[in-house]
């Protein structure tokens, strides 16, 4: 999935400054009027405007900071939770995100930051300058793609504060991208001492990551579509006219952030409605998978979260299937809000347009809107175990009798030549030969993929429980890292926990004692403080080490 996040910056003046709350206000308008008795957005973000001013101090802000507001969730109390980005000197700030919590009555109660550092930094003028960082950046992506002749190489530097990694410093913070041998995208996220020109880290931007319609893996399924004239689009209007196009066996060509050319994603259109045969000799059976799979994850989170759409804006994205050649990936990118799908290579990975799937990735989007969990280290790990957790839960969700609901990743897509019967394992996730079960201080030293192994471990005993057993036809057997017995809640409830905690709670540098706190956090507000559920989540986290 390339993320390609935007960060729009408003100066906010704050307290302990010559500043006014007109000057708040004015930096955080996004007006959208509640139609129940709860708190409206617009009222929750100026509740939280008059917080900033008088909890300034508390929150390290000064007059060389700026803040706007990311996200915001009313809870059906009328509790508020504002999530702000920061900025210095209008410099983007990472993990300089915090989120305010506000009672019914608008009242300041407590705040979730990501670092509790000082922010600030000796100079904002770099001893390594641009040009220097965006090679340095380039030689990192083809070292992190040994052997790899890479196309079309482009790198964009841009000078940021980084407080993820100790004692704020400058940094650069440079997306370098280009294609491979076949054309497919590379990219990486390079973060550079702009005084030393030291790597700090760096992550992968790619990440593996109604109608009727005949699916390749989930059946004969339900679709909504539109019809234009004699024919019908495969645009569904019920939910936010998300829509499924063919990309021609393209790929994009993009410098970071401005495209000079994208895959197409040419609408798929039909003369009766049916779609599909079920086989991929028919373009349009991978359609309808990536048409089905968006609509079950939209209404997953609408009708179990109550979350009109990815971002929350009730507006729709869309799909591109048969993207590039032999294209064994899948991804979600922000930049053009859509879900991209590749064909596989017939041997490793078949079309890889599964349930799970597409949950999974258009999950990714979710987090890029509310946590951020920064794709590298602990972070990144709870970010890709994220998407595996709502992947796993939409598949249940959807009580589809053709792909049943399980605790593996990606069973459908995988072909002989992998080797092995899924992606990742949630009950035990080392049977995959590179993930973590247990937690250890050298797991966010891990690939993200195998340190979500963590988390994913964890979710399986909350929802189930240690042990031997079979589940629709799965034999799961679910060790404990401590030698416990862990008896599971359920996992409509882990679903609702996670779901609180991620966009509540949790911030771009959370890390494993982190989600520990915020899942606790979560299950505390929604059960109570004491209750079944709070103690199982602490149960199920000192399960897997984390205490």
């Amino acid at each position: 999935m390339s993320r390609i996040r935007h960060i729009r910056s408003s100066r906010l003046a704050t307290a302990g400054v010559a500043a006014t709350t007109a000057t708040l206000l004015a930096a955080a308008l996004a007006p959208t009027a509640s139609a129940d008795s709860r708190p409206s957005r617009a009222t929750a973000i100026s509740n939280a405007a008059s917080a900033l001013i008088a909890q300034a101090a508390r929150l390290g802000l000064t007059s060389a900071q700026g803040t706007s507001v990311r996200d915001v969730v009313v809870d059906a109390d009328g509790s508020q939770h504002v999530r702000y980005d920061r900025t210095y000197h209008q410099l983007p700030v990472l993990g300089g995100d915090f989120v305010l919590h506000l009672a019914p009555n608008g009242s300041y109660r407590s705040t979730n930051r990501a670092t509790g550092r000082t922010i600030s930094v000796p100079t904002i003028t770099p001893a390594v300058q641009a040009p220097q960082a965006a090679d340095l950046a380039t030689n990192a992506l083809r070292a992190a793609n040994a052997g790899e002749l890479l196309r079309n190489l482009t790198a964009k530097p841009q000078l940021v504060v980084d407080a993820l990694h100790g004692a704020p410093k400058l940094a650069w913070r440079t997306d370098v991208a280009g294609q491979d041998s076949l054309g497919n995208p590379v990219a990486r996220t390079v973060l550079t001492d702009a005084r030393t020109g030291r790597q700090i880290d760096a992550w992968d931007n790619i990440e593996t990551a109604s109608g009727d319609g005949k699916s390749l893996y989930s059946g004969t399924v339900p679709l909504e579509t539109t019809l234009s004239g004699s024919t019908y689009q495969l645009k569904d209007p019920t939910r936010g006219n998300t829509y499924t196009g063919d990309a021609a066996n393209k790929t994009d060509v993009c410098i970071l952030t401005v495209c000079i050319s994208r895959a197409p994603a040419t609408l798929f259109t039909d003369a009766d409605n049916h779609w599909g045969t079920g086989t991929t000799a028919d373009r349009s059976s991978a359609a309808v998978d990536a048409q089905y799979g968006t609509n079950e994850t939209w209404d997953y989170y609408k009708n179990v979260h109550g979350r009109n759409g990815i971002a929350g804006d009730g507006k729709g994205s869309y799909n591109r299937v048969h993207y590039g050649t032999n294209y064994n990936n899948a991804f979600w990118d922000d930049n053009c809000f859509c879900m991209t799908y590749g064909d596989g290579d017939g041997t490793t990975f078949g079309p890889l347009v599964a349930l799970d799937v597409a949950g999974h990735e258009m999950s990714h989007g979710v987090t890029s809107k509310t946590a951020a969990l920064t794709y590298s280290g602990e972070s990144g790990g709870l970010n890709e175990a994220t998407s595996d957790i709502f992947g796993t839960m939409v598949e249940w969700y959807a009580n589809n009798s053709s792909d049943l609901g399980d605790y593996l990743i990606g069973e459908k897509i995988v072909r002989s030549g992998f080797g092995k019967t899924a992606l990742r394992y949630m009950d035990k996730p080392s049977k995959d030969g590179n993930s973590a079960d247990c937690w250890s201080s050298s797991v966010g030293n891990l690939d993200v993929h195998y340190s979500s192994g963590v988390a994913n471990h964890f979710a399986y005993l909350l929802s189930e429980g240690s042990g031997a057993k079979t589940i629709n036809g799965v034999s799961y057997n679910s060790p404990t890292c401590n030698g416990s017995t862990v008896t599971g809640i359920g996992r409509d409830k882990v679903g609702k926990i996670w779901y609180r905690a991620l966009t509540v709670y949790m911030t771009s540098s959370t890390n494993y004692a982190g989600a520990r706190t915020a899942t606790l956090n979560a299950a505390k507000d929604l059960y109570g403080a004491g209750s079944t559920e709070y103690n199982a989540v602490a149960a199920a986290w000192s399960a897997v080490s984390v205490s």
